[in-house]
């Protein structure tokens, strides 16, 4: 039976995910372990194993629950951008989201992970492909897989460089700017590397 009425029959691992969020939420990575979500939950300290057969397959769900999170911020912001501006609200739903739910988010990039996870392996995917997509939408005639990846580097970085305090996040218009403004600068750059000169 659980304490105040936290599980109920059928419902073992929405409660065990919930449970997990709430410690990352209040506590970071480090205060989530299988018997402190059991505990969360109220749950017999073994009944996680039920769904999850380690720390790192719980992390690997509370992943892919983010990554679908994320997916749906990415869409709201703008669902099928094509230009820099369109390009840039996007960027910056990604990094309002890392500042919104920083352990959600470290959980989701930078934690151990169950490799063989299907609905996290699923769920990334959909987000490289959404990024693909959109690479493909707004630049024709470019390498989509190439011109993604460095789109999602870059604001992956910022979102990184704003959690970790390196850049400026005291305000979402401070940020919304700063990430606007490097998007904008990669999409609006002259080539000038490799270029020929005559003297």
């Amino acid at each position: 039976m659980a304490r105040n009425g936290t599980y109920h029959h059928g419902d073992l691992r929405a409660a065990c995910l919930r449970a997990a969020r709430e410690l990352l939420e209040e506590d970071g990575s480090a205060a989530l372990s299988m018997r402190a979500v059991a505990r969360r939950a109220g749950v017999s300290p073994t009944a996680p194993y039920r769904h999850y057969a380690d720390r790192e397959a719980l992390v690997s769900a509370v992943a892919a629950e983010g990554y679908r999170e994320l997916a749906v911020a990415l869409t709201a912001a703008d669902p099928a951008p094509s230009t820099p501006d369109g390009m840039a609200a996007v960027a910056v739903a990604y990094v309002r989201f890392a500042l919104e739910h920083p352990a959600l988010f470290r959980a989701m990039f930078a934690e151990p992970c169950d490799p063989a996870s299907e609905e996290r392996v699923a769920a990334t995917a959909a987000i490289s492909a959404y990024v693909r997509d959109i690479v493909r939408a707004a630049f024709p005639g470019v390498d989509p897989d190439a011109l993604s990846t460095a789109v999602w580097a870059l604001v992956h970085g910022l979102a990184f460089l704003h959690l970790d305090g390196k850049l400026d996040a005291s305000t979402p218009e401070v940020v919304a700017a700063q990430v606007t403004a490097a998007v904008r600068a990669l999409f609006t750059a002259s080539p000038v590397l490799g270029a020929t000169t005559s003297h």
